[in-house]
C-alpha cells in the first residue's frame, strides 16, 4: 500500500494542483482578500471567511449537465450578518446566485411586485417619478437597507463568488493564505456544502452526453479534503470551524468527533438534515454544546445562526487569549 507521502498517493494540496485547473479569477481574488485581511487586521479587527452555498460538479467539459446539492446558502448568508453585528469583517465566499446577506430576507419576493412608481409619469411608462417599496411585501426594508449600506460604506463585507467545485477549492486556498497574515484573528466558518465526489477533467467527455447511448454509468473520484492543508499549512494560527450534516442522528456526534481528531481544528457544528434550523451541536475537543430553539422562538423567527455565531465568537476570544 502506498504511504501518504508517496507519489502514487499525493497530498490533498498536490491533488488540487494537478487535478483541478486554476480558474482565471483566483489570482485577482487572492489579492483582494489579502488586502482586505491586512487592512482590517491592522485595525485590530477580526476577519472571518464564511463559505456558503453548494458546489457544482460538471459531467462534461462543455457543460450541459452537472451534479449539485440542495444548499441555498441560507446558513452562510445569515451567519455573515451575525458576524458583522459582532464586529467582524467578513469575506463571503459564496455560490453564484445563492442567498446573500441582507437581501436573503426577500429571496422569495418578485421585486416588481414589491415596487411601484409614484408622481410624474405614474403608470405612463415615461420613466420619471419616484420608485416606492411596498412595506407589506418587503417588511423592514428600510432598516435592512440601512444596515447593509453601513456595512458596505465601512468596507466590512468582501463578496467572492464561485460556481464550480474547482473554483471553490482554489478560492478557499487563496483565502486561507490571505487570512494567514493576521494569525489568530482569522476565523474560518466553512458552511458551504462541498461535493465529496467529482469527475477528473481527463476522464470527462468533451461534448454533451447523449441519452441515445443508453443508461448513464459514471465513476467519480473522492474530492481531496482541503481541511487538512488549511489547518496545518495554509493558516495554521487561525480558528477553524467545519460543519457536519447527517441524515442519521445516531452517527452525527461520532462523525463530528472523528473530524476533530483527524484534522485537529477547533470546532465542528454538527446538525441533522430534518432539524438543522432549530437544533445544532457545537463540538470542540473538550466540550459539546447543544443550541436549541424553542417552538415560541421559532414562531418569532429567531434564527439558530445567531446562537451559533454567539457561541463561536466567544470561543474565538478564548482561542486568541490562549495564543498570547
Amino acid at each position: 500500500m502506498a504511504s501518504p507521502g508517496s507519489p502514487s498517493s499525493p497530498t490533498p494540496e498536490g491533488r488540487l494542483a494537478v487535478e483541478f485547473a486554476v480558474p482565471a479569477q483566483v489570482e485577482a481574488a487572492g489579492r483582494q482578500m489579502a488586502a482586505f485581511a491586512q487592512r482590517h487586521g491592522s485595525a485590530g479587527r477580526r476577519v472571518v471567511l464564511v463559505t456558503s452555498g453548494g458546489t457544482k460538479v460538471p459531467l462534461e467539459s462543455r457543460t450541459v449537465r452537472f451534479l449539485d446539492n440542495f444548499s441555498s446558502g441560507r446558513r452562510g448568508a445569515s451567519s455573515a450578518e451575525y458576524f458583522l453585528d459582532s464586529g467582524y469583517a467578513v469575506v463571503f465566499l459564496h455560490r453564484h446566485r445563492s442567498l446573500y446577506p441582507y437581501s436573503r430576507r426577500y429571496a422569495g419576493v418578485n421585486l416588481l411586485d414589491a415596487l411601484r412608481v409614484e408622481g410624474e409619469g405614474e403608470g405612463g411608462g415615461g420613466g420619471s417619478g419616484r420608485v416606492v417599496a411596498d412595506h407589506r411585501v418587503l417588511p423592514d426594508v428600510a432598516g435592512v437597507l440601512q444596515r447593509y449600506q453601513a456595512v458596505k460604506e465601512a468596507g466590512l463585507l468582501l463578496p467572492v463568488e464561485f460556481s464550480t467545485l474547482s473554483e471553490y477549492l482554489h478560492l478557499l486556498k487563496a483565502a486561507a493564505q490571505a487570512l494567514s497574515t493576521i494569525g489568530s484573528k482569522a476565523m474560518f466558518y466553512l458552511a458551504a456544502a462541498v461535493s465529496d465526489f467529482y469527475i477528473p477533467a481527463s476522464e470527462m467527455p468533451e461534448h454533451k452526453i447523449q441519452s441515445s447511448d443508453g443508461p448513464l454509468q459514471i465513476s467519480m473520484k473522492m474530492v481531496p479534503k482541503m481541511l487538512s492543508p488549511l489547518v496545518k499549512d495554509w493558516a495554521p494560527s487561525a480558528f477553524v470551524i467545519s460543519f457536519k450534516l447527517e441524515t442519521d442522528p445516531s452517527i452525527l456526534l461520532v462523525r463530528a468527533r472523528r473530524a476533530l481528531e483527524t484534522y485537529r481544528h477547533q470546532a465542528v457544528v454538527a446538525n441533522v438534515l430534518d432539524t438543522r434550523r432549530g437544533y445544532v451541536v457545537v463540538v470542540t475537543p473538550d466540550s459539546q454544546t447543544e443550541l436549541v430553539l424553542s417552538e415560541e422562538e421559532a414562531r418569532m423567527e429567531v434564527e439558530i445562526e445567531e446562537r451559533i455565531v454567539s457561541n463561536l465568537t466567544s470561543a474565538h476570544s478564548s482561542f486568541i487569549a490562549q495564543q498570547g
